[in-house]
């Protein structure tokens, strides 16, 4: 099931179309209930108004009893009246929460459980009248059940939605300087809201009908569209993972898919180049085996047949010693290589000196520059240098950049360390008099096993991934390696490391 774009296309697109309906919807019925609310409100509230003032007049008349009795029967009457007009409850309530007049009445089963000792009858949650009489003299509007009230089945006729608004009023008779504060409640039910909701989603049902069907049609078109490419691109990615890299797509589009079908040439391409490099790689790591091991090999079989004399064994021993090595260092630096790249190795930031570690290399290397009588000078900009780098790391850095200007450098060359400061950063150089790089293989040397044809002569021990690993580690560290050089006049390996603060310290 909605394997096929068109049925997930149909899927997406009703979908959309629901949700924007429902949407629209809930917004409908929201903003029908906020208009509905607000003008049955305001007709209560200009109500309770004309009930507040016969409620005063009663009032007024208190302390005569005949003017008492007749005030009050009109009230009533007028309580009556409203009561069927606003089709709502209609109370008058203290500022204790009792309700003194309620038209209707209060229904009998409701009434006992709100009557006091007195058999007064008083709202039992003082969330019903606090707001009222806060002395605000605000109108309150709320919409529910008036804190459970309407939720008893007395009510179920009329549903539990109810509005009630609460219209504060203080008043002070003539006779008295005693302020009577008061409220009267209007609560009714508010049918004409769940009318207008039926009818928002009867308007709603037969518009989704009608937008589903024209989108049916639509869908299928589009889809068609869509689903001719992507199938071009299905079959060329199958003939791809048969083998066959040199496929391509022919999509004239200039839309997204045609967008899809050039990043997919693109990447048949880079996989095509892939395939040639782990080619080529399987290829150099082959080459760099195979030698040692056949040089191993036939010296170590010279040696069992009798065909090396006794008097030569040691020396070519000591040969197969160092393809032996050789070979050790070739493992070592592909498992190192392939641990960087594959983010394993771990970096040991810290603060040390790279004039010093400079210095620790050279020595290190004293051997291979003592053999070919090379002159080694340094130049640093200040006594000390301190940066934040993993110093193992850029000590292996600074062992291949040197290794590699003691090989390419001729007898009684020179190399030259250079170490500066710039803002942020240190710069360290490692320059050589050797027969520098040509132009077209500045960019390859990086590159695992690349070695120059002119190198070749020149680098019998090398494993071809020293560079690559320099790279590598400077990359890890964030920062930049570059080489500049010509033919015939030395190459200069410059990087950058962070410059450690208080570094003149």
């Amino acid at each position: 099931m909605f394997k096929t774009i068109f049925s997930k296309l149909v899927i997406i697109f009703i979908s959309i179309l629901l949700l924007a309906f429902l949407i629209v919807g809930i917004m409908l019925i929201i903003f029908l209930d906020d208009f509905i609310t607000e003008q049955k409100a305001a007709s209560l509230e200009q109500s309770g108004d004309i009930v507040s003032n016969s409620y005063e007049v009663y009032l007024e008349n208190y302390n005569n009893l005949i003017s008492r009795l007749l005030t009050r029967n009109i009230f009533q009457t007028s309580l009556k009246l409203y009561s069927r007009y606003t089709n709502s409850y209609i109370w008058i309530v203290s500022k204790e929460g009792y309700i003194l007049f309620s038209e209707p009445d209060i229904p009998q089963q409701i009434k006992e459980s709100m009557m006091d000792i007195q058999g007064n009858i008083k709202l039992p949650d003082e969330r019903q009248y606090q707001k009222a009489m806060s002395g605000q003299n605000k109108v309150i509007k709320e919409i529910g059940d008036f804190y459970g009230f309407f939720s008893n089945k007395a009510f179920k006729d009329f549903g539990n939605k109810w509005l009630t608004v609460q219209n504060p009023y203080t008043y002070t008779p003539s006779y008295s300087d005693e302020k009577i504060v008061y409220a009267v409640y209007l609560h009714t039910p508010v049918p004409e809201i769940l009318k207008a909701r039926a009818e928002v989603f009867k308007f709603f049902l037969i518009s989704a009908i009608v937008a589903t069907l024209v989108s049916l049609v639509l869908i299928y078109f589009f889809s068609q569209r869509i689903t001719k490419p992507l199938r071009e691109i299905n079959n060329t990615a199958r003939s791809i993972t048969q083998g066959n890299f040199g496929e391509r797509l022919v999509i004239k589009s200039t839309d997204e898919i045609g967008e899809l079908g050039r990043s997919f040439n693109q990447m048949a391409s880079s996989l095509e180049n892939l395939e040639q490099m782990r080619k080529g790689f399987i290829a150099n790591v082959s080459h760099e085996l195979r030698t040692p091991m056949t040089s191993i090999r036939g010296f170590i079989e010279g040696i069992l047949d009798g065909t090396i004399p006794e008097e030569k064994h040691g020396y070519y021993l000591n040969i197969v010693r160092e393809e032996t090595n050789r070979l050790n260092r070739l493992v070592n630096d592909l498992l190192d290589l392939a641990k960087m790249e594959a983010g394993e190795k771990k970096l040991n930031i810290r603060i040390f000196d790279i004039n010093e570690l400079i210095r620790i290399s050279i020595i290190k290397m004293e051997r291979f520059i003592t053999e070919k009588k090379i002159e080694v000078s340094a130049n640093f900009e200040q006594e000390n240098m301190k940066v934040l780098a993993d110093p193992d790391a850029i000590e292996r850095v600074l062992i291949n950049l040197i290794h590699n200007a003691i090989k390419f450098t001729p007898e009684e060359g020179m190399i030259v360390a250079r170490t500066w400061s710039d803002k942020e950063k240190v710069y360290v150089s490692i320059e050589d008099s050797g027969m520098g790089i040509e132009k077209q293989e500045i960019d390859l040397i990086w590159e695992r096993f690349h070695k120059s044809d002119r190198s070749r002569s020149q680098d019998k021990t090398g494993t071809g991934l020293g560079l690559a690993i320099v790279k590598n580690i400077i990359n890890d560290h964030k920062e930049t390696i570059w080489v500049e050089s010509e033919p015939g006049y030395g190459s200069k390996f410059i990087f950058t490391l962070e410059k450690a603060k208080n570094s003149n310290n």
